[in-house]
């Protein structure tokens, strides 16, 4: 799959893929990139070349991008409780920990360094930054890790054909709750000053309509 997709990039594609050699380098590239409102899943090559993309986009780029570095192209799908977005991260381990690379509209939704001990420890580590913007916060569980090698049949680096597929099939996957119902109706509300912080730069359009 990667050696397919090289066949089809110009130099400086090519250059810019193989600086991206560690998670922290792919974090920075998909940072300098819109947040996209569109209703269309881009693969890895489009991303490449349209520079934008939402959080499906942006996951199965850092997948692509990480398998490039000798990681296996993992995605982590982030589950809400209720009426929200969900939200799609690529997870890596590094010395027996994991850390995780996004795109996201919201600023607290983003890198996450190789620190945590478990899947569960990484999934928490989002669980104040995972809100609404009506500052109600909705993480409930997690599907996943997900290995994209499963889809090559999809050819989801370098065509967005397959994507609607690949998207529909990894709703499939067993859900892992962090937090019980009863947990979820008495949670706090966001304070003001941590959803100012954390919707900082967002293209509004790309937000979860709270109707």
């Amino acid at each position: 799959m990667i050696n397919n997709l090289e066949t089809q990039l110009v130099s400086s594609e090519r250059m810019l893929l193989d600086g991206l050699d560690c998670p922290f380098n792919i974090q920075s590239f998909l940072n300098t990139i819109p947040y996209s409102e569109d209703e269309i899943y881009r693969c890895p090559l489009r991303v490449l070349r349209d520079r934008k993309g939402h959080c499906f986009d942006g996951a199965i780029f850092a997948a692509m991008a990480l398998q490039h570095g000798g990681h296996p192209p993992l995605i982590l799908e982030l589950i809400p409780n209720e009426r929200d977005d969900y939200h799609i991260l690529a997870p890596f381990r590094k010395y027996d920990h994991w850390g995780a690379v996004v795109l996201s509209n919201f600023t607290g939704l983003r890198y996450r360094e190789p620190v945590y001990r478990s899947l569960r420890e990484l999934v928490m580590s989002y669980f104040e930054d995972f809100f609404q913007s009506a500052s109600k916060k909705t993480l409930a569980g997690y599907g996943g890790p997900i290995n994209l090698k499963v889809f090559d049949r999809l050819e989801w680096i370098s065509s967005d054909a397959g994507l609607e597929t690949l998207s529909t099939d990894i709703d499939r996957y067993h859900v892992h709750h962090v937090i019980a119902s009863e947990m979820a109706a008495s949670l706090a509300p966001l304070d003001e000053r941590s959803l100012r912080g954390g919707l900082m730069g967002a293209n509004e359009a790309g937000l979860f309509k709270v109707h």
